[in-house]
């Protein structure tokens, strides 16, 4: 049995597993995923890796939730394509991932309060430069196999728009990766995952019919300490702008001061090759309970 045969073999057997294992090879083997520049420093810890049904109905929930130009699964699909949503197969799946932040990029990060380290920089920049470069791997090995498959966040499609809320895209990595049962949301708005909330997210939408993996959280915030009733300001404390309170994440304010002034270290920008590049912020991910890991875990026991 050749190689193509024996993947088209395990894609029907038991492909969570393969994806999986396809996720962490790529990451593992992938020039693209160490910072060449560094002595090859490592960008990512092991990756989660889970699915969701692509017709799951909290898809269209998403419309109310984000906003109506948030696509479903079957949506983006179609567009990739240029068909009609009901002219797809009639089972698709969404494969969604949690690149998480390694350690030492973390600690550089904990000790700064106004601007991100150069590492959590070089994650932003190079490692969403990896994160791309995984999307598309992924959707390469599903066609070559035969099924449809596509990134929507790569898709000329994809687009950000702004509210008075702040910006919003019409395929959010985040919410794709809760529907997967990956975490569920905090008070700064990020997603705390078994693995804590510094990581990246990527998701692609595919004809491959898998299992969906459960999504066992109570709400969308049981994962947050401040939305369990347990006094926790940590993110609060921790952002340069005061863009996060007891109420919530301040999108407005928080875009400002990446956009406005982060954007201009020109310390941070060094290097890159686009001068609009973001750096990012990343202060309120580091150095809080839920960096790398789900805090309210140990309440359940």
């Amino acid at each position: 049995m050749g190689a193509s045969e024996k993947t088209n073999e395990q894609l029907k057997t038991n492909p969570a597993e393969l994806i999986r294992e396809q996720i962490e090879e790529f990451l593992h083997t992938s020039p693209v995923c160490r910072l060449s520049f560094l002595n090859d420093y490592v960008i990512w810890d092991k990756p989660l890796v889970k699915f969701a049904n692509g017709d799951d109905p909290l898809f269209t929930e998403y419309k109310n939730i984000i906003g109506p130009v948030h696509l479903t699964p079957r949506e983006a699909l179609a567009k990739a394509y240029n068909k009609n949503p009901e002219d797809l197969p009639a089972k698709l799946s969404v494969i969604s991932w949690i690149l998480p932040i390694v350690e030492e990029t973390r600690k550089s990060n904990r000790k700064e309060t106004k601007t991100p380290s150069r590492l959590w920089c070089h994650t932003r920049w190079y490692g969403e430069k990896c994160n791309e470069a995984l999307r598309r791997h992924v959707v390469e090995l599903l066609t070559s196999q035969g099924y449809l498959a596509a990134a929507p966040a790569i898709q000329p499609f994809f687009k950000v728009e702004r509210n008075e809320r702040g910006a919003f895209s019409n395929w959010s990595e985040r919410h794709i990766a809760y529907a997967a049962g990956l975490g569920t949301f905090s008070l700064s708005d990020g997603l705390i995952t078994e693995r804590g909330m510094a990581h990246r997210c990527g998701s692609v939408v595919t004809s491959l019919a898998i299992p969906a993996s459960p999504r066992t959280a109570k709400s969308p915030y049981s994962n947050c300490l401040a939305y369990l009733g347990i006094a926790c300001r940590a993110c609060i404390d921790r952002c340069p702008v005061g863009a996060i309170s007891e109420k919530g994440h301040d999108k407005v304010k928080c875009s400002q001061y990446v956009d406005e002034i982060l954007g201009y270290y020109k310390s941070l920008k060094e290097g890159y090759d686009n001068d609009k590049s973001s750096a990012g912020c990343g202060i309120c991910q580091t150095k809080v309970p839920c960096e790398f890991q789900n805090p309210a875990a140990k309440l359940k026991k």
